[in-house]
């Protein structure tokens, strides 16, 4: 009998690195086979997108050399266990001679207990283990007092900004991610000074058992056996670590997703410092937890893939548009009680005139 597929299951609050590190991963694979799965929330498959750019795709070569790649749309794996995780881990577990590794991205908004838990479900037990949880920090909005793991820094900042009346259920999924963590990365240090992040460090230290480590990165970037071939076998413990999510037996599973929004935007040719400036203000009128999106821009053969959380902006160039690609500009933004119409108005503005 062959022996478990370790699985690596990557989760982390929106904007925290995970499909950087992921990325990261898969171009430094050096000949593993590395099977992905991508939960996203939102209709906009951006991160699986951005990963194809790693070699991985979803046709029968590709398969058979890189991996697969598996997006899963709806926005929270543990929700989708029985629709959609479990077909895809059947098909891989038909596939395990020829796959040495299975990394899974959560969603932002994903609880990661239900999905290990479900690593105990006979058929997908007897086939796989979970390797690791890897939970992501960002570390600089961590510091800031935005999704940290200090509910007095939380609530002063509360208090200091209207715009986060909702921030508690946010807190506790931050929480709750941290508490399935086998490993804890401490992200974007390069965005940051070492004070702050030897205080989100204390801050996460206090949420997680001694024998969690905790590593620092920047764009994603660690030596890949510090994340792979850990041997947790995280299904065995998961049912002891209590959330704040843990419901009694029979209880049906829910963790406010009505109170997250998505929305679309598709735009043609835009400027970019005129995108920007619009999404910096956007930031400051409407409680907007993440953007991300591909960008056309009028003077650039390259597609420019925008990132953001908060006021923080990252972009860069990921590939030339396909000669049969129409450059269009394409984001999602994830936040509460989103005006899709005022959202959609306001980035008009950015719109190059043909």
């Amino acid at each position: 009998m062959s022996a478990k597929i370790p699985v690596t299951i990557v989760t982390g609050f929106l904007g925290s690195g995970k499909t950087t590190l992921l990325r990261h991963i898969l171009d430094n694979a050096n000949g593993r086979r590395i099977a992905v799965i991508v939960n996203e929330f939102g209709e906009l498959g951006i991160d699986g997108d951005i990963l194809r750019g790693c070699g991985i795709g979803c046709d029968d070569e590709a398969a058979e050399s890189a991996g697969q790649l598996y997006e899963l749309s709806n926005g929270c794996v543990c929700c989708t266990v029985q629709e959609e995780f479990y077909p895809v881990m059947r098909e891989l577990i038909e596939r395990r001679d020829h796959i040495d590794h299975i990394l899974i991205e959560t969603s932002g908004l994903a609880l990661p207990k239900p999905l290990v838990q479900a690593f105990n479900w006979p058929e997908i037990k007897n086939a796989c283990t979970v390797d690791a949880v890897v939970t992501l920090v960002d570390v600089p909005a961590a510091a800031s007092g935005q999704f940290a793991a200090n509910p007095q820094a939380v609530d002063e900042q509360r208090r200091a900004d209207p715009n986060l009346d909702h921030e508690s259920p946010l807190h506790e999924l931050f929480e709750d991610q941290l508490l399935a963590a086998d490993l804890v990365v401490l992200s974007k240090t390069d965005l940051t000074d070492a004070e702050s992040v030897a205080r989100v460090e204390a801050l996460v230290r206090e949420e997680v058992p001694a024998q969690v480590k905790l590593v620092t990165s920047h764009q994603g970037r660690l030596d890949l056996d510090l994340i792979l071939g850990l041997s947790s076998a995280s299904e065995t413990t998961i049912d002891q670590r209590q959330s704040h999510h843990d419901h009694g037996e029979g209880d049906e599973h829910d963790h406010d997703h009505d109170q997250f929004d998505s929305v679309v935007v598709n735009l043609p040719v835009v400027d970019r410092e005129r995108l920007l400036s619009v999404l910096h203000d956007l930031v400051e009128q409407h409680t907007l937890f993440r953007i991300k999106g591909f960008v056309a821009l009028a003077d650039k053969p390259m597609r420019l893939v925008v990132q953001g959380v908060g006021q923080r902006f990252d972009a860069y160039f990921d590939r030339r548009w396909a000669a049969d690609e129409t450059p269009v500009t394409r984001l999602v933004l994830i936040g509460q009680n989103l005006d899709s119409a005022a959202l959609e108005q306001a980035l008009q503005a950015a719109v190059v005139e043909g």
